[in-house]
């Protein structure tokens, strides 16, 4: 685990509540986080948990209904879209639905184009953004040469979640939240995306937090788990600790409800 150092994200009473009077919902219920840099963070939980509405927090795509979320030390100002933009050269996401990530109507050169761009490049050579975008499809095992041109749609699942690697690459954000980036991906190319961002995280110090219910991934690749059940985090601490040594009867269930290959299933909890 990454040598302790002073939060680069933080929350305090993060809530965010959908709805009024009996459609009232408590998506994420006055939660408390510090996230370090190079850690390699899972928040765990059922559908419906509310670690995708936190995500979508986190990311300024919605404002929080209480509570502050802190970053690099500092309370968050992204008031304006010039001041968002900023934060967003900062931290990135890779989303569970490759097939919704993307802009139809823009080619795949124009996706890498933009990432140029936001970090500064755009008075760059077009010899030097052609080789930049090289470089980062050959980081995630694609070919640029196959892909300019093209639109994102007439590539396969695994390959745009690949070529959404590859956009992390030349941002190279601090932070990155990363919603079951592997869930609709075969289990060949879910080992390799995973290696990626575990490259992409040393060679970078790049902050990963994974929004997932996979308590098996959490426990491969985590430094430290937030387990969320009914909004709140219920559990946290180190992945040894957390799955190995569960004190929540949630917890418990989740690791229980794991099927084992070696073992009958016990369906009765479904």
């Amino acid at each position: 685990m990454p040598a302790e150092k002073d939060p680069c994200l933080s929350g305090r009473g993060v809530t965010k509540v959908f709805g009024f009077g009996r459609t009232r919902t408590v998506a994420v219920d006055h939660v408390d986080f510090d996230f370090h840099e190079g850690e390699v963070i899972s928040i765990v939980g059922e559908s419906g948990s509310g670690k995708t509405t936190l995500a979508k927090v986190l990311l300024g795509l919605i404002n929080p209904t209480e509570g502050e979320v802190y970053f690099q030390g500092k309370e968050r100002d992204i008031g304006s879209y010039r001041k968002k933009k900023e934060y967003w050269k900062q931290i990135q996401a890779i989303f569970q639905d490759p097939y919704c990530s993307y802009n139809i109507f823009r080619k795949i050169d124009t996706v890498l184009l933009d990432c140029i761009h936001m970090r500064g490049g755009r008075g760059l050579p077009r010899a030097k953004k052609v080789e930049l975008m090289a470089e980062a499809c050959s980081f995630v095992n694609l070919k640029f040469d196959e892909l300019t041109n093209k639109y994102p749609f007439e590539l396969s699942g695994g390959q745009m979640q690949r070529l959404m690697i590859a956009r992390i690459f030349l941002l190279k954000p601090k932070i990155l939240l990363a919603d079951e980036p592997t869930s609709m991906i075969d289990a060949c190319s879910r080992a390799t995306i995973l290696d990626m961002l575990m490259q992409l995280r040393d060679e970078i110090g790049m902050t990963v937090v994974f929004i997932t219910h996979d308590i098996g991934l959490a426990y491969y690749v985590s430094d430290v788990v937030y387990i969320m059940e009914n909004g709140r985090f219920v559990e946290s601490g180190s992945a040894d600790n957390v799955i190995l040594h569960p004190k929540e009867t949630y917890t418990q269930r989740l690791i229980n409800d794991v099927p084992k290959i070696y073992e009958e299933w016990d369906l009765s909890t479904v």
